[in-house]
Order: structure tokens, then C-alpha cells, then sequence
């Protein structure tokens, strides 16, 4: 099982491996949006916090586009 403690600069790490692209920042928090060539947009807000709470992750895992929480974390594990 992976962990669900995650900060927002790892958070924001991953996202940007994955082709986020930066789309701004308001106080602090950092606005990321991918492009599929498709058409399809996502965006996503990541708190920049130390610790970024489990209800928060999941809501960043569902604007990213994740059916299964416990694969996003996974997922994070893995290209953090």
C-alpha cells in the first residue's frame, strides 16, 4: 500500500513529468493544466503545503483525471 502523505511540490513534480504545464499561481497555490491532443483539458490546483490532506488529494486525483485513488498514489510513489 503507498502512502497518502504527500506535499504539494511533490505533487507538482509528478504533474509536471506527466506534461502539466504551469498555468499560474494564486497565493499558495499553483494552477496546472494538460493538453491532450485530442482536446481534452484538465486542470488541476495543488496547495503548496507541507502536507497536503487526504481529502485534498483525492480532489487532485479526480481534476487529474484518476478513477482509482490508491493507483494515483501510487503512481506518485513511483515517479517521485
Amino acid at each position: 500500500m503507498s502512502r497518502r502523505t504527500y506535499s504539494g511540490q511533490e505533487v507538482v513534480k509528478v504533474l509536471r513529468k506527466m506534461r502539466y504545464r504551469p498555468a499560474g499561481r494564486t497565493g499558495s497555490h499553483v494552477r496546472l493544466v494538460y493538453k491532450h491532443p485530442d482536446g481534452d483539458v484538465r486542470r488541476v490546483t495543488v496547495p503548496m503545503h507541507k502536507e497536503i490532506a487526504v481529502g485534498t488529494l483525492r480532489k487532485i486525483a479526480e481534476q487529474a483525471g484518476a478513477k482509482d485513488f490508491d493507483k494515483f498514489c501510487e503512481w506518485i510513489d513511483d515517479l517521485s
